[in-house]
């Protein structure tokens, strides 16, 4: 919804740099007051610098420039494509999150309940633009393979790894945004204006702090079933500020939704973790 406000007046590009640099400012700031000091080795810098542009500068543009075309509603759907990504990496890249038969099974539940929740109207526009949508769905994808490669380099972690990433990708995204959309030149109202401010402090520069955490405690897997989650919380969104009722549609998704989530964080048994072992020894 904010971004859908943001890009009326905002231009892509600069949307995502302005979201990114405004959250690097303010993770530094308070960073600053808690001692916490930058990478110094060259390494993590490194791995900043591709989690900074794959995880940041490029689907913030992509999903930025997508949503000038395509409605919200199927956004969410395209962007459901992520935890089936996610999990299907997961398994073969990592040795930690097979894909079960229950998790695969939680997956299709989840994805069935965005689209019902979103409505089946929402896929008449699939193919209507279809760089758009293109474009929305390589965002998608781009978050998966940053998470897996947060997952992958497990020493990626802290306030300070996550300064690193927004600085990188808010320095990818400057000489973007000035020779491609002369931003100096916009004229943003304060709709706009306010949107990015809530996008580059909650939805980017918290969210960065909880990105970081939530994969080495939850695995990619799990993690990426919020997904599920944010079109659900629109709902809940609409119905506390802007007086909405949702009906048995919404309530339907909402227990497919979280049944799909419980299921994929439900813990394996003995058996079953033995059994995933077993299969990544042999794949070894």
């Amino acid at each position: 919804m904010l971004i859908k406000v943001a890009v009326k007046t905002i231009t892509p590009i600069t949307l995502s740099f302005g979201r990114v640099a405004l959250a690097a400012l303010v993770l530094a700031a308070y960073g600053l007051l808690r001692g916490n000091l930058l990478p110094r080795d060259w390494k993590t810098w490194l791995a900043a610098c591709v989690v900074g542009f794959v995880g940041n500068a490029l689907p913030f543009s992509l999903i930025h420039w997508g949503e000038q075309y395509v409605d919200s509603s199927l956004t969410a759907i395209l962007m459901g494509v992520m935890p089936v990504a996610v999990a299907l990496m997961a398994h073969f890249i990592t040795e930690s999150d097979p894909l079960t038969g229950r998790r695969t099974l939680g997956i299709s539940i989840g994805f069935f309940g965005l689209i019902v929740l979103i409505g089946w109207e929402a896929l008449d526009g699939i193919g209507a633009t279809i760089f758009a949508q293109i474009a929305i769905v390589s965002a998608a994808l781009s978050y998966s393979v940053t998470t897996i490669f947060v997952r992958r380099v497990t020493h990626l972690t802290g306030r300070p790894m996550a300064v690193a990433t927004l600085v990188c990708g808010s320095m990818m995204l400057l000489p973007l945004a000035l020779v491609a959309e002369q931003p100096l030149d916009l004229s943003p109202d304060w709709p706009s204006l306010l949107s990015l401010l809530v996008l580059g402090v909650f939805s980017t520069g918290i969210a960065t702090l909880m990105y970081f955490r939530l994969i080495r405690t939850l695995g990619p897997t799990t993690f990426a079933q919020i997904n599920y989650l944010i079109p659900m919380m629109g709902v809940g969104w609409g119905a506390l500020i802007l007086a909405e009722q949702p009906g048995i549609r919404e309530a339907a998704a909402l227990i497919l939704i979280l049944s799909g989530v419980a299921l994929v964080n439900q813990p394996r048994t003995k058996a079953s973790a033995a059994a995933g072992t077993a299969a990544i020894t042999s794949r070894h």
